[in-house]
């Protein structure tokens, strides 16, 4: 069985980390075909979202512990492998955000260190009631240092300190107003609320949805000012095709766009 299974509904690929005994870990074999799988999707013109799960009891529950433990047996100690593996993490998570797709997690169970990052770092996410969230590694010594970075972009800081430095869980409601998922569901409806949500999505123009989705990130690193030009002259773009027009147009008409996505 694939560790990473991949079906097509429609527009919507989705992804599921199929690791189950593992907690669906962040393993080296997951990262590969996480890595492989959107390199794949980011080129494929049907795909217009993406949704990520995890199969069994958990979403994902990090790095993988073991592997990282046996990488201590080299000669430095592990250092080069542990910054190989870091450094792959961080390709898997920044490719989420480049795809030209929106991707969307679909979380339960528990998410936490580099499975609560992999959530932070998603566009979007909905949550079952009763799914826990943590960046947990200070309670073994290692602090979450590269989690932090999605997720203290994802919510206030003093409560990202407070998740990095205590170790502690916060439920889905609290996820939710803290701003770190979109939607708290209940347990048996997870999988067809985030499904109507990506339909909703890719129902959209997929042109439209591409050039926000860059634009989007790319804005969030300018100054306002310089946020402002940037979006502007996207706004231009995105007015000069004709599948807007079409749009435009058809708003003013009152009938559907007739959009050759």
């Amino acid at each position: 069985m694939a560790i990473l299974q991949v079906t097509q509904r429609g527009a919507v690929a989705k992804l599921v980390m199929n690791a189950p005994e593992r907690l669906n870990a962040l393993s080296d074999e997951m990262l590969a075909a996480l890595q492989t799988t959107l390199d794949q999707l980011a080129d494929d013109p049907k795909t217009r979202v993406i949704t990520l799960a995890g199969s069994g009891k958990a979403f994902c529950a990090g790095h993988d512990l073991r592997q990282m433990t046996a990488m201590r047996q080299a000669p430095d100690g592990g250092a080069a492998a542990f910054k190989d593996l870091f450094d792959r993490c961080a390709t898997v998570m920044t490719r989420i955000q480049s795809m030209p797709q929106p991707v969307i997690a679909q979380v339960h169970g528990i998410a936490t260190a580099a499975g609560c990052q992999l959530v932070a770092t998603c566009d979007m996410a909905v949550a079952a009631q009763g799914t826990r969230f943590g960046v947990n590694g200070v309670n073994i010594g290692l602090f979450c240092s590269t989690p932090m970075v999605a997720l203290s972009r994802n919510i206030p800081r003093k409560q990202a300190f407070e998740m990095l430095t205590t170790g502690a869980f916060i439920d889905a409601d609290r996820a939710e107003t803290l701003g770190l998922i979109n939607r708290v569901v209940a347990p048996d409806t997870l999988e067809a609320e985030t499904t109507q949500l990506a339909e909703l999505v890719a129902s959209k123009l997929g042109a439209a949805v591409k050039i926000g989705k860059g634009a989007f990130y790319a804005q969030m690193a300018m100054t306002t000012a310089d946020a402002y030009a940037y979006t502007g002259e996207v706004m231009v773009q995105n007015m000069l095709r004709e599948d807007t027009a079409e749009g435009i147009d058809a708003f003013l008409e009152k009938r559907d766009p007739d959009w050759n996505q």
